[in-house]
């Protein structure tokens, strides 16, 4: 018996077969000209509209706050970095697997839920919810109030594309 013989194969890291991933926009956190009272009453309006939600972020890709509706017991930044690295998990997934932009992930836990949504190109929805949260009524209500963030974004960085 060789040297060889004696130790498993390794599995060698292949180049991914399609295009880059296309470049991250700029940090929207702490932009001034953002309209915050829209921003707050999207998130205010999730919260009361869906039972079981507890709050929620708004955060960049880049894992910086933009703003938030949550209980004084969850630390928004710590969501907003968490929200960015389920992004990133999922982005690379649709890169793999070539399904296109990352639109939307849920974790549950014992005791409840975290869902990440896209909102455009440039931020993350981030909803936590307990575990008696009606997920299917949550997945139904909170696209249309990432697709509202997304154009009121949209508007303070000139961008167009509300198509996430």
């Amino acid at each position: 018996m060789n040297n060889r013989d004696t130790f498993l194969p390794r599995r060698t890291a292949q180049q991914p077969s399609g295009p880059p991933p296309p470049k991250l926009p700029p940090s929207l956190a702490g932009n001034p000209s953002l309209p915050y009272p829209a921003i707050g009453t999207e998130l205010t309006e999730l919260r009361l509209q869906i039972p079981g939600v507890q709050g929620s972020v708004l955060g960049g890709v880049d894992g910086l706050r933009i703003a938030h509706d949550l209980p004084a017991q969850f630390n928004p930044d710590d969501l907003a970095a968490m929200a960015a690295a389920t992004f990133g998990l999922g982005r690379q997934v649709s890169l793999r697997l070539g399904q296109g932009d990352f639109r939307q992930s849920t974790v549950r836990n014992h005791g409840g839920y975290l869902a990440v949504y896209a909102v455009g190109p440039q931020a993350l929805l981030s909803v936590v919810g307990t575990d008696a949260i009606n997920v299917a009524r949550l997945h139904l209500h909170t696209p249309p109030v990432a697709e509202r963030l997304t154009k009121l974004l949209a508007q303070v960085s000139g961008g167009t594309d509300t198509t996430h």
